[in-house]
């Protein structure tokens, strides 16, 4: 009987070694809803809540929604390097309260009042703190809102260093000439990045009409992006580019589009080519795609583990600096993006200093805050704050060396700054004076 080819039986090893993986990576893909993730995140929540209605889910829709959304829309994976380890803290975090409204509230108060669903405190690096509840584990996807803008910012800092974007004086139309016209066409990318654009929009989250209200409604329907850019492109002008501060998250998602014309790249290729692998962040995140491996939206839809937003919030503590030694971001950038805008609007009684950066909040105790404890006075001073709606925060204290990360299902989307943001501010304050003592 004549021996087989080696060569031939050489060719079939390998092309059943390439049908048998080709399988796993199917059966993982189909295990992590359709997103191809080295690791499926847990919980996996089988029905999830329609993402149309998302401004009037309930508390149990929020919590299964804020962390399937990975897989509630169209999505780009960034994939993870070598981990950076974050050890445990000698000192972990006692007993810490708040005073506000005459009365006195405990850190397990603290969790139930502002609907926490995960919560980690890092000081010089390590965790001194670690809390998830609904069943969400270290794998975790959690959804950011618009904590995503500070991301992006960021990445725009990360391009200012690589020369990919030359200033950010540029006007748009350098890297969108189409916008010549536009209520657009004279906007720099510094008032985007603080959102003195002066062009109008409606970020009403309470109005079925309101502009954010149909770009989520872009976002729930086939050909997204070109719905996202007919609405934000057909805006109307409304002040004077630079004299005037409103949030936008149609200027946020153009900030975005910039970003990627600049690049070359969408927001979840830059991002993991730039920061998740080069820092050592641990898991896969995902980010929302309006056009899969093209385009990725600015204003929100980053979705990462705990750990991961806590090691982006020590990648911008630490302004950009690699383990390798390299700076990602140009000097100063912590202070450029913390210096808070005068524009009107950005001012008042409650933050003199103003409420805005680069994409990134002074949720600093205000000014004017009265009975409360730790005063005013004594609160944490030069915080940035990536906030999102519904309770999402990365808070960065260069000073403190320290960084809070929380994932919450607020009742209400935007609630007042003398609601759940002032005792978040009050809570950080007294974690940050008890770490320190």
């Amino acid at each position: 009987m004549k021996k087989p080819d080696k060569n031939l039986l050489l060719a079939l090893s390998l092309a059943t070694t390439a049908l048998l993986s080709h399988g796993v990576a199917a059966a993982q893909h189909s295990a992590c809803g359709g997103v191809p993730l080295s690791v499926c995140p847990t919980p996996f929540d089988r029905a999830l809540p329609d993402p149309k209605t998302m401004l009037s889910w309930d508390q149990q829709d929020r919590v299964v929604g804020f962390r399937n959304d990975y897989r509630n829309y169209p999505a780009d994976v960034f994939r993870h390097g070598a981990a950076r380890p974050l050890p445990l803290a000698r000192r972990q975090l006692g007993e810490v309260s708040y005073q506000v409204n005459g009365h006195r509230y405990s850190l397990a108060d603290y969790l139930q009042r502002q609907n926490v669903a995960g919560m980690l405190v890092l000081k010089n690096g390590q965790i001194a703190y670690k809390y998830l509840a609904h069943g969400n584990s270290d794998s975790t996807l959690w959804t950011s809102r618009s904590v995503g803008k500070s991301v992006v910012s960021t990445l725009v800092g990360v391009a200012l260093k690589q020369g990919k974007i030359h200033s950010l004086e540029d006007k748009v139309t350098r890297y969108e000439p189409e916008l010549e016209g536009t209520a657009w066409q004279d906007v720099t990318l510094r008032q985007l990045l603080t959102h003195t654009s002066g062009v109008a929009w409606n970020e009403d989250y309470t109005q079925p009409d309101s502009d954010f209200a149909q770009l989520t409604q872009c976002e729930a329907r086939a050909g997204t992006y070109d719905c996202v850019r007919d609405l934000v492109t057909g805006l109307k002008k409304a002040h004077p580019a630079g004299q005037h501060w409103s949030y936008s998250s149609g200027g946020a998602w153009l900030l975005g589009d910039v970003l990627e014309r600049a690049t070359g790249m969408s927001l979840a290729a830059y991002l993991q080519q730039s920061i998740w692998q080069p820092y050592g962040m641990a898991s896969d995140g995902v980010w929302h795609a309006y056009q899969p491996g093209k385009h990725d939206v600015g204003a929100h839809g980053f979705n990462a583990t705990l750990e991961d937003w806590g090691r982006f919030g020590e990648f911008v503590l630490h302004e950009g600096r690699l383990p390798n030694g390299e700076k990602a971001l140009p000097d100063g950038w912590l202070k450029l993006a913390s210096s808070w805008t005068q524009a009107q609007g950005s001012i008042s009684a409650a933050h003199p200093q103003g409420l805005y950066g680069f994409q990134w909040w002074n949720n600093e105790v205000p000014a004017n805050a009265q009975n409360v404890e730790p005063a005013p006075e004594a609160s944490l001073k030069g915080s940035l704050w990536a906030l999102g709606i519904y309770g999402q925060v990365i808070m960065v204290n260069p000073a403190e060396q320290l960084v809070i990360v929380q994932w919450s299902t607020w009742p209400q989307a935007e609630p007042s700054f003398s609601a759940q943001p002032l005792e978040a501010s009050l809570m950080y304050s007294a974690i940050a004076q008890q770490l320190r003592e």
